[in-house]
């Protein structure tokens, strides 16, 4: 497993038990929530469009889809919630970036600096880990789904920057702002992602050999999403799968 590379997350996420369903639609509610700040219409709003998406994939249930997009178009009360990223390193020296949601920045803090401070790793500066990392849109698609020439002309037309094809499938990275126009280019071809979001893409990576360290790290990251205001989690580090097998046995 390489700890960038954002297949193995997904095959991990595709494996999400029941008991951690009401984590993911709570973080659903909370991105739908912001987006329908900007209009409750998903015609008309792209990103809202691509949460629903989401929504239905993870079998939300329609009536908490509902009144999370009347609490963001003020039709429901609601909190108001603050999108706040942070920056720190795990052990074995990892580069990490957390992005949050909360009504709550005291509270978010805390917590964060808390769940490093227990597995080996420490919260960092603004911009002390973010150099390390490309932030753009990214989708990733199995092979069995398309063609890379196909895939190529959709995407680029759409305006992605690069498609990457690799064993486990194909890379669309974007920039934030094409990113719901790659989005919609791909659901009217009836194309539908394994992943899709925007995403912090490491640019250099850090090696882990060590099997404590791993597992340390794989603590780390399942700490961290398990927190309330944790919408995603990113970091850099590259194992080989001899080295996270023994860490999760």
């Amino acid at each position: 497993m390489a700890g960038h590379n954002k297949w193995s997350k997904v095959k991990r996420a595709k494996a999400v038990t029941d008991a951690r369903k009401g984590k993911v639609f709570s973080r659903l509610s909370r991105d739908i929530t912001n987006a329908a700040k900007s209009g409750g219409d998903p015609g008309a709003n792209a990103r809202l469009r691509t949460l629903l998406l989401q929504a239905r994939d993870a079998n939300m249930p329609v009536e908490n889809v509902d009144r999370a997009i009347k609490k963001g178009t003020g039709e429901l009360p609601g909190v108001v919630f603050e999108e706040i990223t942070y920056e720190g390193y795990g052990p074995g020296g990892v580069a990490f970036i957390v992005k949050t949601l909360t009504d709550n920045k005291a509270r978010a803090a805390q917590e964060t600096r808390s769940t490093f401070a227990h597995h080996a790793g420490n919260l960092a500066s603004t911009g002390a880990v973010a150099f390390q990392f490309l932030h753009a849109g990214q989708f990733l698609l199995t092979k069995d789904k398309t063609t890379e020439d196909a895939l190529l002309e959709i995407a680029l037309e759409a305006g992605a920057d690069d498609v990457i094809t690799s064993e486990q499938g194909f890379e669309i990275r974007c920039s934030i702002h094409a990113f719901d126009r790659v989005s919609h280019a791909l659901e009217v071809k009836g194309l539908k992602p394994d992943s899709a979001e925007i995403a912090y893409i490491p640019v250099t990576t850090m090696p882990v050999t060590d099997v404590a360290v791993a597992r340390t790290l794989f603590k780390l990251h399942d700490a961290l999403e398990e927190q309330e205001d944790v919408q995603a989690v990113f970091s850099n580090e590259e194992m080989d799968e001899a080295v996270s097998a023994a860490a999760q046995t």
